[in-house]
């Protein structure tokens, strides 16, 4: 299927820049038609100036106009995803109501909490991994500025599943797909067999599992790879004809991307217990020897890949850990 054809639905992708490299590409915003002749935007873009400029000859490319969008539903709380809403609200005039899952609400409205709420909380939960001090304030400043990247809506309105969207031609169903993030959503039409997957599932990148304490700070809130693996097991058995991801352009063969990716986690999994298998090592060590080329800004990321693999193989009964000295140590069970 084509742009064209997708175009024949009423869907129309728009592809926004961001300054991300590892994400895949530009970000998509997808504008829906609704049956009334309105317009659903699911995700929003980035926020910059240049962002904006896409976004704007987005709209014009479709022919359409910013106060024909009725409202704007959040893939979930990153970013590049939700960055562009407000910019589009304010194009608007009347501002158009901003929906996201509740449990990536706090990350897109105005008052949810900010990474330097939570700053010590993921500090202390760094160290207990093993992760220097100075690491952890790279860290801690990369956060921070990925944060104010984007500003906020004043309100956003939960959406979960098994709520629809009606298009002009697509009835579009909301699937809670947990993983990248707690509140992650996509879109399915059954009968026409459309994906949407914004970060769920891209084509040749794997989604990061990152690390989430819980809203008081808490360990263990959310075990993003289980939870990622639960839900794309769910994907698999879905019959989808076409995928439109939130980075890069549709693709089909949807349960071939899910065996490689479930096959590149495994091989993952595999070289931790290679590594294991020569004695108790901190996420921290483990992280440095699968990505010797990080550098501390992205410390999060390869520490969050790095546990995220290791919560699946505890799940399994395959690794254990032990604290010693307030730093935890993992090791090989049995």
């Amino acid at each position: 299927m084509t742009e064209a054809d997708l175009a024949g639905l009423g869907v129309y992708r728009i592809a926004v820049p961001i300054p991300f490299p590892q994400a895949g590409g530009p970000v998509n915003l997808y504008a829906i038609e609704e049956a009334g002749g309105g317009l659903v935007l699911f995700d929003s873009g980035f926020a910059s100036a240049e962002a904006h400029g896409a976004i704007e000859e987005g709209f014009r490319r479709i022919g359409r106009r910013f106060d024909e969008v009725t409202r704007i539903v959040v893939s979930h709380g990153h970013v590049d995803h939700y960055g562009g809403a407000r910019f589009i609200q304010e194009r608007h005039g009347d501002g158009p109501p901003v929906f996201a899952h509740p449990a990536d609400l706090p990350k897109v409205s105005e008052g949810g909490w900010r990474w330097r709420d939570q700053a010590g909380a993921y500090a202390a939960h760094l160290a207990r991994l093993g992760v220097p001090a100075e690491v952890i304030e790279a860290t801690a400043a990369a956060g921070e500025k990925s944060f104010e990247l984007a500003p906020r809506v004043a309100h956003a309105h939960p959406i979960g599943e098994g709520e629809r969207i009606r298009g002009r031609h697509l009835d579009l169903e909301v699937l809670h797909m947990p993983g990248h993030t707690p509140g992650l959503v996509c879109l399915h039409d059954r009968a026409r067999r459309l994906f949407f997957s914004d970060d769920h599932l891209l084509q040749k990148v794997s989604p990061n599992p990152l690390i989430e304490l819980g809203p008081n700070g808490e360990e263990g809130y959310f075990r993003p790879l289980l939870a990622y693996l639960d839900s794309v097991r769910r994907m698999h058995a879905l019959e989808v004809d076409l995928v439109l991801p939130g980075h890069g352009p549709p693709f089909s063969g949807h349960r071939a991307v899910i065996d490689r990716l479930v096959d590149f986690y495994g091989k993952r999994q595999a070289k931790l217990r290679e590594l294991l298998a020569q004695g108790p090592r901190t996420a921290w060590e483990l992280s440095r020897a699968l990505f010797p080329w990080a550098k501390p800004p992205d410390a999060f990321l390869t520490m969050s890949e790095t546990v995220a693999n290791l919560e699946l193989l505890e799940a399994r009964g395959e690794v254990v850990r032990a604290a010693a000295g307030g730093v935890r140590r993992f090791a090989l069970a049995g």
